[in-house]
């Protein structure tokens, strides 16, 4: 693919051919390689709904999270080699197995393959949303190349402050990449659209992982969406962070978000009046669960 030889498919721009071997700071060669394609229940309840999420995980990442719960796949690169042909048919086996959606899970260093696939696939009787699910740090031209392709963007948006994402997931400017993308995936989509039993058909939400010690970073982040994309604008906020990884190496977060953090997350919520979404209800425990639209 003409793609892959100058690779500049994220904001790094490690401009590397990958078509004849070599690697960039994904990892991602020429060949598409995913660790797993499942039904997945721990969305959004408009994405999973009864019956799952038809979701994708690719190997590798650009980001370096040092608390990525997918270190085994982000960072230890761990998956099996597929090809185009072969994709197609893993979104029609999810579908044959009752999936709302394709679900791709950090996808961007194979969004050519991923355009030929859902091409494929269709001929073949696919038929359900394409959910794009990003780590925010994204480049304009590749979500642009994926206009036509994805129904549902489902955006990270992690930082407000450029210090945290190189801090924590080794890259300059987290937030412009990112806010520059997610106005594109909404130029693109809009406002979230969803059936008649409440399965999201098109549109973007936004999700922010609350982490602990840094209550001000979610802050900012929150009123940025209110101020820039309106109050309508449909968020996800997850309470699901624990230390995995590498956290244990920065105090900061080297444990759960507190009650008390939740809890004023919960009340920013009310204040800045946004409108749509969903909030992990707080656990103690390693696991979240969504709550109802707040």
């Amino acid at each position: 693919m003409k793609e892959l030889s100058k690779c500049n498919l994220c904001p790094l721009k490690c401009n590397v051919d990958r078509n004849n071997g070599m690697l960039g700071r994904c990892k991602a060669g020429k060949n598409i390689k995913i660790a797993l394609a499942s039904l997945h229940f721990y969305e959004e309840p408009c994405i999973s709904g009864e019956s799952g999420s038809g979701t994708v995980f690719f190997t590798g990442c650009n980001l370096s999270c040092v608390f990525c719960q997918n270190y085994e796949v982000s960072q230890n690169y761990k998956g099996e080699e597929i090809d185009i042909e072969k994709l197609a048919d893993t979104f029609i086996d999810l579908q044959n197995k009752k999936a709302n959606n394709i679900n791709l899970v950090t996808g961007f260093m194979f969004a050519p393959h991923i355009v030929e696939a859902v091409k494929i696939a269709k001929e073949k009787g696919l038929n359900i949303p394409i959910v794009y699910n990003s780590s925010g740090y994204e480049s304009v031209d590749t979500i642009k190349m994926l206009e036509g392709t994805v129904d549902v963007y489902l955006p990270d948006f992690k930082y407000y402050y450029d210090e945290l994402g190189e801090k924590y997931s080794g890259v300059k400017n987290y937030f412009e990449n990112a806010t520059e993308a997610i106005k594109e995936m909404i130029r693109q989509k809009g406002a979230p659209v969803f059936d008649e039993n409440g399965l999201i058909k098109s549109g973007v939400i936004i999700r922010h992982l609350i982490l602990p010690n840094h209550v001000r970073n979610t802050k900012r982040v929150l009123k940025f969406i209110k101020d820039t994309f309106g109050k309508e604008t449909y968020v996800s906020i997850m309470a699901q962070y624990f230390p995995t990884n590498r956290a244990n190496e920065y105090e900061e977060i080297n444990r759960k978000i507190s009650k008390e953090e939740y809890e004023s997350i919960e009340d920013y919520i009310d204040v800045l009046g946004l409108e749509n979404g969903y909030m992990q209800d707080y656990t103690e425990e390693d696991e979240s669960k969504y709550v109802p639209n707040f």
